[in-house]
Formats: C-alpha cells, sequence, structure tokens
C-alpha cells in the first residue's frame, strides 16, 4: 500500500491541532503506561498499524511488558491488568466504537469508581485523540515501521 498523502505536509494547522491535544493530553495527569495501553487499544479496534506501531514502542521503552502488549486484544480475559485499567480499557473500547454501540450505563458506573470527573474527561479526549490520530493514518495511508521512540528502546 502507497502513501495517498502526507497530512503534515497537506495541512500542518491540522497536524498541530492534533499536536495541542496531545500536549493537553500530557499535562492532565493520566499516568504515562495507561495512555499507552488506551492508545494500543483503540489503534487495534480501528486497524491503526501505525499508531499501534508507534504506541507499543512508546510503550515498551516504558517498561511495559511484551506478555502486556500480546494479551491487550484480550485482556478481560487475562489477569495482568488492574481494575483501573480495565476500566479505562472498556471505556477505551466503548468511546472508539460509539457509533455501532451505546455507553451504557454500568460502563459509566465501572470508570468512575477509578476516575474523578476530571480524570474521565482527560481519559475521554485522550481517546479522541488517538481515534483522529487513526482516522488520518489509516484514511492517508501512512507508511509504518519507520517510527523510532524517543523515549528510547524497549526494555
Amino acid at each position: 500500500m502507497s502513501q495517498r498523502l502526507d497530512y503534515k505536509l497537506a495541512s500542518p494547522e491540522a497536524f498541530n491541532a492534533l499536536i495541542h491535544t496531545e500536549r493537553q493530553i500530557h499535562k492532565s495527569g493520566l499516568e504515562e503506561p495507561l495512555l499507552e495501553l488506551v492508545k494500543s487499544r483503540a489503534s487495534q479496534v480501528n486497524g491503526c498499524a501505525w499508531c499501534l506501531d508507534m504506541h507499543t514502542k512508546d510503550a515498551r521503552a516504558r517498561g511495559e511488558t511484551e506478555q502486556r502488549l500480546y494479551l491487550l486484544p484480550v485482556w478481560r480475559d487475562a489477569p495482568c491488568y488492574s481494575a483501573r485499567e480495565r476500566a479505562a480499557l472498556g471505556w477505551t473500547e466503548a468511546v472508539t466504537r460509539i457509533a455501532t454501540q451505546e455507553v451504557s450505563d454500568a460502563l459509566y458506573s465501572e470508570v468512575r469508581e477509578h476516575f474523578d470527573e476530571k480524570a474521565l474527561v482527560d481519559l475521554t479526549l485522550a481517546i479522541i485523540a488517538i481515534n483522529g490520530w487513526n482516522r488520518m493514518n489509516v484514511a492517508f495511508r501512512t507508511p509504518v515501521g519507520d517510527y523510532i521512540s524517543p523515549l528510547g528502546p524497549g526494555r
């Protein structure tokens, strides 16, 4: 598959708007390892190879284990995720799939047990942002595989 266009060059303003949102998310106080899991899971759901490559590399550089990354598609059946991570992953899937399924009251209640109002808004913004990045990269077929994490190699 060849790249359709480079959206960063075609509209630097649009790219910078997404970057600005990312900066806000990283200032939110949400744990970086949690954000990498959320971004990886949304990217799996959306079939975004570029973002999945990036966020799994960044997760590994932050110390995430390969086992937890391998089990991410089946997180409900894997005992290695905390209750907070499970709530965030459930919320990620629901918000990502909002066009085809509702965000249930039961899920909202579960996620609220682990995230206060500000943290839940920030988490939701992170999910919105990764869905935006996924859509840009999938739609324009951003080439995959050459991302190098600025955080260093995974352990």
